[in-house]
Order: C-alpha cells, then structure tokens, then sequence
C-alpha cells in the first residue's frame, strides 16, 4: 500500500509539509480520465469537445460536497466530538453521496449547454463506469474500503490501512472474528492482530471497467437518449449491491442490508424501468414511422 506519495518540503508555501495522497491523486485521474471520456463521445457525434470539462467541473464540485455530506451525516456522533475539524479532515468520502449532488449539479449544467440532457447522460455514463475504477484504485492503495474476513486465496492484508486490519478494528465494524480464524490466519504486529480481508476495492475496479467495456460497445447501438445511462445505473446499481455484501461496514442499519445497498435498489429499480421506457418508446417510433 502506498497512502502517501511524496511530501512536499517545507519551504513551500502554503503546501510545505503536506503529503500528496495516492487517493488524491486517483481521484483527480479519475475525473481526467472521465473527461477525455465524455470529450470523445461529444466530438464523435459532432459537438464542441470543451464542454466536457465543465460538465465535469460541476462533477468535481457536486462529487467532492456531496461525498464528504454523505459521510459526516453517517458519523454525525464524531461530528459533534471533534467539531468542523472532521469536516475538513482528509478522507470521508461516500461515492453515493457524491454521486447524487454531482448528478443534480451537471444535470443543471447539461440543461444549460446547447446539448440535450439525454445525449448528456448517455455519454457520461461510460465515463461514470471508468472513472469508478480508477477511483477505487485509489482505496486500494490507501487501503479503505476493504472487506470481510477470508481465508481464500484472494484475501489481503492491509497493516497500514485506513483502518488496518486488525482483529479489533474489524469486530469494530460489527464482524465476529472466529478465533479459530485468528489462529490460523493472524499475524500478530504492534498494531494488534492483523488478518486478511476480501479485496473489494479490486472486485470493484475489475466489475466496474467490464461495466465501461461492456457500454463502449454497446454505445452505438440504435437508442433513444438517455437510454445508455440507465443501462450503465442498473449494472452500476447491481455491481455495488453485491461487493457490499463482502464489506467491512459497520451501517447495516437494515437487517443484512447496508444504507448502499436500499440506495443500490432503487437506483437498479430506475435504471431498469427507464430503460424499458425508452426502449419500448423507441420501438413504438419505429414502428410508426414503417407505417409513415
């Protein structure tokens, strides 16, 4: 894992002494790689590429607000012990949250540019696929995010994750360790007992980029606008709803179910029925302009 990049020296202005982040970093490429993205799906079909960077100028905007809100509403009892140095802190971000705020914001953008929304939203919906991969790319070197306890093949240990993975912090999040578990995979450190977890930042990026190359194909297939995008929420919707079942989350709030998950339904439900929607009133189109 590699948290930290490099530091700036302290001559600096400003910035002297600060850490540039792998998460930070990972975000904004995310953003970047988004863009070009959405840059490429607007000239191909004829339009000025530079609008794509103020869609994901509100995208930044809307993203960063929306993630961090998200998280200190689900940890509002740090909120009031340690003041708006939590809001401000570092880390703290809900891609749900994120993602709700930044869409309100570009839609608002999108209504705004000689574009239709439609056609908005189906070319940022491979970029949406994209740009979570790489993002998650970033939980993975920060280790955040992680799952549960495993003793397969494809488990990790993260000793200088956020938080690690010891025993304890785990049983933090409401998991019972086995302790038979513990004495066949633990390594005891000076921070506790770490064991290995399921990797769902890396289930994540590798759903989320077959979710990207499988909407870069299927792109310019014959649809109404708009459709594309719901396609990319259901399987979106869908990926996220499954890996939380491997997580390491202490918001079960819901039986098994974590907040994720109700928001990963309703998104799917949307998805699902809009699709249908604008397929069938494609269809009905089509079939009105035979008769034509």
């Amino acid at each position: 894992m590699y948290p930290n990049l490099f530091r700036f020296p302290e001559a600096f202005p400003l910035v002297g002494g600060e850490y540039v982040t792998s998460f930070g970093v990972m975000m904004f490429l995310s953003f970047i790689v988004g863009g070009m993205v959405i840059r490429s799906e607007l000239e191909r079909e004829g339009h000025d590429g530079e609008l794509a960077w103020d869609f994901v100028f509100w995208g930044v905007v809307g993203g960063i607000i929306g993630a961090k809100g998200y998280y200190v509403l689900l940890n509002m009892d740090r909120l009031q012990a340690d003041g708006l140095s939590f809001v401000f802190s570092r880390g703290g971000m809900v891609w749900y949250g994120g993602f709700l705020l930044a869409t309100a914001l570009v839609v608002r953008a999108a209504m705004r540019s000689p574009v239709p929304l439609g056609k908005v939203a189906d070319y940022v919906a491979p970029a949406l696929a994209i740009g979570y991969a790489v993002g998650r790319g970033g939980c993975l070197l920060v280790g955040d995010d992680y799952g549960r306890p495993t003793g397969s093949w494809v488990g990790m240990t993260f000793p200088n994750g956020m938080p690690p993975t010891t025993v304890a912090n785990l049983e933090g999040f409401g998991i019972a360790v086995d302790p038979a578990f513990v004495e066949a995979y633990g390594t005891v450190t000076s921070i506790g007992t770490v064991i290995p977890v399921h990797p769902t930042q890396i289930y994540e990026i590798v759903l989320s980029t077959l979710i990207f190359l499988f909407l870069w194909r299927i792109r310019r297939h014959v649809h109404q606008a708009g459709w594309l995008f719901m396609v990319w929420l259901s399987l979106a919707g869908a990926e996220r709803f499954l890996v939380e079942f491997f997580r390491a989350k202490d918001d079960r709030f819901f039986g098994v179910l974590t907040v994720a998950q109700l928001i990963s339904i309703a998104l799917i439900a949307v998805g699902v029925t809009w699709a249908a929607r604008l397929r069938a009133d494609g269809a009905s189109k089509q079939e009105v302009g035979a008769r034509g």
